[in-house]
């Protein structure tokens, strides 16, 4: 794979993460359906603080990633893949993962995960199979943040879950209600089958 090698020390001395609070004021004129993924979204859905975070991620619809580079006048964009930077847009069809980042300083605000759509449904990046419409994935605060459901978020964290994964898994598991578990579990069973998981859903 070309492009640069970057360390995770690298990584945590460049990201000055906005909040989401912040990146939504900077989206509130894009018509692109976008949410907050990853650890913020379920520290938004549980309404506390969990742990700290050294970044922040949102969802996008790939094919609408144009109208997002938009909304940023003046920022650059990184590829990101596998420990590596790579070129944009050469490289963004292959990869998901999109940092923005501030030219004058080189520092990084915002990762955008480019996530494949089926007609007007999200779709799982790592089952196609699992769709849902954006009404159904996407939740709001009472400030009007979007955050993806969290069992979409434990699903894609399951993969290879870190401590904090288990740590953000155990904290939200009691807010989670009969329908929200089920549907994990289900979605679970299909990507992860045996899953550590899934006993203690």
């Amino acid at each position: 794979m070309a492009g640069r090698l970057f360390s995770a020390e690298e990584a945590d001395r460049l990201w000055v993460p906005w909040t989401p609070a912040e990146v939504a004021e900077r989206m509130s004129g894009v018509a692109v359906p976008w949410y907050v993924a990853g650890g913020w979204a379920l520290e938004l859905f549980s309404e506390g603080a969990a742990r700290a975070h050294h970044d922040l991620e949102i969802g996008v619809p790939e094919g609408r990633f144009g109208e997002i580079v938009d909304a940023f006048p003046g920022f650059e964009w990184d590829v990101i893949a596998d420990g590596r930077i790579l070129s944009f847009p050469a490289d963004a069809e292959k990869q998901h993962q999109t940092w923005l980042r501030e030219p004058a300083t080189g520092r990084y605000h915002l990762d955008v995960f480019r996530e494949p759509q089926v007609g007007d449904r999200w779709a799982c990046r790592r089952d196609p199979a699992i769709t849902l419409p954006y009404a159904e994935l996407i939740r709001h605060t009472r400030e009007g943040i979007p955050y993806a459901i969290p069992e979409a978020v434990l699903l894609f964290k399951a993969k290879a879950p870190r401590d904090k994964d288990e740590a953000d898994f155990r904290h939200v598991l009691p807010a989670l209600d009969r329908s929200q578990r089920s549907r994990l579990s289900e979605w679970l069973s299909r990507v992860h089958p045996g899953h550590l998981w899934l006993e203690e859903i």
